[in-house]
């Protein structure tokens, strides 16, 4: 079971400016939770939880590196190989990878049965927050002046495009994580000066020196403003589909004059009638004209299709995993409003699901491999890739998202669903229900592709839609999926007999 966080130990700690000792032989999972919890109250009190995220990951790759040194002791140990032996660290270095990862559990066991131990000490002093990582076997001259070689070329980046172009030795803990930790740091402000790797009565310790005085989160919402501004090719929302909305809009407008302007688009109306006649409306029959289509919707349904329709006419369709993701978490999201019997949000909560990643998909156009490259470093190192994502350039793809829905006038309930669907308890209380039901169906379908794990969703959000239980998420998941594959396998036979008639 995972240890309880003592809080008012913690924060009494903070106070008196007293160093607290987490110390760990294997570092599993549940302790990393443990550690993330103490950096969270630690900055709480300090008023800088601001910058959790930055400081969690630079904690996190320490502790980690710490535990990959202490396994290579005991790998070159059994090996009967000297570290410090020029040949015999090629030589262990060539297997010690494969060989660990194989048989992990093993070695992991064999560094606790020698006392090889991570050590993470946080220490509030002044205006600093100091965290330092101990592990107890020396580091070697030679690892010592590679991480420095990191650092070194560290410098001259300005964004993980940067560092990913990079071909760099993945078989040491110091290598690809350092140079984002270098650049996690310089996006609060800081220098390579703030980090240092030492060898301290027989110890090795990284330590992490944050001075708060000198932190300042970079800009995003400027940076991103500047990117839409900059995206000159992208045009103004459909000038068609504008009028049409003006249309619904007007309470003087007849049904039968909003339908005959939409039938004046024989692509429009082919793609609103398919999209009408999918499950999400689950219409007792089909639908074979607008008219019909319009009066069983509703007009807020239809202008909501609008605004999707529009989107995918205007965003490049070659980023075709993001538009199967938008589609799968537009599906999970009206199911989730449907099970809340929130019927006032089915059609938001639909179209928030398709589009809530549109800004990513505009970032994929600016930079098109680092979203790959991203995913999977986040994978193998099992982390949540927003960070890295609102990293890559300064930019935020959901605040880009945004901005560009306000550009294009879409309503407040979609213009939220996109900007806030990883900051929920961001959005404004009217559109609560549409943002958080977008956020859950993303969530849940990132966990169903790998990227995100149950332990880092908001459990505030999972109690609301009655979870409490890895359990409870994973029937869930498990119903949508299957959902989701009917759909596809209905609208496939639709599709063919559409094809037949025609």
């Amino acid at each position: 079971m995972p240890v309880k966080v003592d809080v008012e130990k913690v924060k009494l700690a903070v106070r008196n400016s007293q160093p607290l000792a987490i110390k760990t032989y294997t570092l599993p999972h549940e302790t990393e939770e443990y550690l993330e919890e103490i950096l969270t109250i630690f900055l709480e009190e300090l008023g800088q939880k601001k910058i959790k995220d930055q400081i969690a990951y630079c904690m996190r790759e320490l502790a980690v590196n710490a535990k990959k040194a202490n396994t290579k002791r005991v790998y070159f140990k059994e090996k009967n190989l000297k570290i410090n032996d020029p040949e015999d660290y090629e030589k262990g270095m060539s297997t010690f990878k494969q060989d660990t990862l194989e048989n992990i559990n093993y070695y992991l066991q064999k560094q606790k049965e020698e006392g090889l131990y991570i050590k993470v000490v946080f220490h509030s002093k002044g205006k600093n927050l100091i965290l330092a990582i101990h592990n107890n076997v020396e580091i070697s001259t030679k690892e010592q002046m590679r991480v420095y070689d990191r650092i070194a070329r560290s410098r001259s980046f300005d964004s993980l495009e940067e560092a990913f172009s990079l071909v760099l030795d993945d078989s040491e803990g110091a290598g690809l994580g350092i140079v984002i930790l270098v650049l996690m740091l310089k996006k609060l402000g800081l220098d390579e000066d703030a980090f240092d790797i030492d060898v301290e009565n027989g110890e090795t310790v990284a330590r992490l020196t944050i001075p708060f005085s000198q932190v300042h989160l970079e800009n995003l919402d400027q940076l991103s403003r500047e990117i839409v501004e900059e995206v000159e090719e992208l045009p103004q929302f459909p000038e068609n589909i504008v009028h049409i909305q003006k249309l619904i809009s007007d309470p003087d407008s007849e049904i039968s004059d909003i339908a005959r302007q939409i039938s004046m688009d024989p692509s429009l109306t082919a793609d609103l009638l398919k999209i009408v006649n999918s499950a999400q409306f689950m219409l007792p029959k089909r639908v074979d004209n607008i008219m019909e289509a319009v009066k069983l919707v509703g007009l807020r349904g239809i202008k909501n299709l609008l605004y999707s329709y529009g989107t995918l006419k205007i965003l490049d369709h070659q980023q075709q995993e993001l538009w199967d993701h938008s589609y799968k978490t537009a599906f999970y999201s009206y199911n989730l409003a449907r099970s809340l019997r929130k019927k006032e949000i089915l059609d938001d909560a639909y179209v928030g699901g398709i589009l809530h990643d549109m800004g990513k998909i505009i970032f994929s156009n600016v930079h098109p491999h680092l979203m790959e490259k991203i995913t999977n470093f986040c994978k193998a190192r099992e982390m949540d890739r927003d960070l890295f994502e609102d990293l890559s350039a300064g930019l935020n793809h959901a605040e880009i998202g945004g901005l560009i829905a306000e550009k294009w006038h879409f309503p407040d309930s979609l213009v939220q669903s996109i900007r806030y669907h990883h900051e929920p308890f961001e959005c404004s209380d009217e559109h609560r229900d549409v943002v958080y039901t977008v956020y859950m169906a993303n969530a849940i379908s990132n966990v169903e592709e790998g990227i995100l794990l149950f332990e880092q969703i908001d459990k505030t959000i999972l109690k609301r839609f009655g979870i409490t239980s890895e359990e409870q998420f994973n029937v869930l998941m498990d119903r949508l999926i299957r959902a989701f594959e009917n759909e596809k396998v209905r609208s496939a036979r639709e599709a063919q007999r559409a094809e037949r008639r025609d």
